[in-house]
């Protein structure tokens, strides 16, 4: 399976709580929930369209544990996620969890698990939010695809996506987007170690 990242982020960087003032208040972060004034038809159509490419959710311990609390009450049958979230065969990467509430789920004790994940057959390998695995994913060489979606809002503090540091990672743009609202949707696939050159006058690009 091809292992896609996918993350909401601020224009700086932030991904902590884009889904509620509640969402995810650690660190004592007040300032959650600023996607949802952004939110439109085509983004939820987008979005919509990356789970109908999921064969499974890989989540963080944190992550998994706030999904599935919630995931689960959702009963509105024209919910365009609800049935696929969950029913799809989700794993959580845990060094303490011995086993999942949210059928069906296997636990996933490291990085080294996901990279035997990996290697079974399927589509996609789905990591949604869940920012400090993703972040160690990205640095072990493991993600494929990186898609972004950036609000067009500062938030100004909060847990960013990609602390330092980091290997460097290179990454090829393959897909952009902008919706009515001003979501920037934004689809990279890795290409290994990142470039560097020299700048050497405009003359050398012409």
């Amino acid at each position: 399976m091809r292992l896609v990242l996918t993350e909401f982020v601020s224009l700086d960087g932030v991904s902590q709580g884009p889904g509620s003032p509640t969402e995810d208040t650690s660190d004592g972060f007040t300032r959650g929930g600023w996607l949802v004034p952004f939110l439109d038809e085509q983004f939820v159509r987008r979005t919509s369209d990356w789970l109908d490419r999921a064969d499974g959710i890989l989540l963080g311990r944190r992550t998994y544990e706030a999904f599935a609390r919630d995931w689960p009450q959702i009963t509105d049958p024209d919910d365009p996620y609800t049935a696929r979230m969950n029913s799809l065969p989700k794993y959580v990467v845990s060094s303490t969890l011995t086993e999942g509430s949210w059928h069906p789920t296997t636990v996933v004790r490291d990085v080294d698990g996901v990279s035997k994940l990996k290697e079974e057959p399927g589509r996609e390998l789905q990591v949604h939010g869940s920012a400090r695995l993703g972040n160690s994913l990205l640095a072990a060489g493991l993600v494929d695809t990186l898609r972004l979606v950036v609000a067009p809002t500062v938030v100004g503090s909060g847990r960013r996506l990609l602390d330092h540091p980091i290997e460097a990672v290179g990454l090829k743009l393959v897909e952009q987007e902008v919706t009515p609202s001003g979501l920037v949707i934004l689809e990279y696939d890795a290409v290994g170690a990142a470039a560097v050159a020299e700048y050497e006058g405009v003359t050398a690009f012409v």
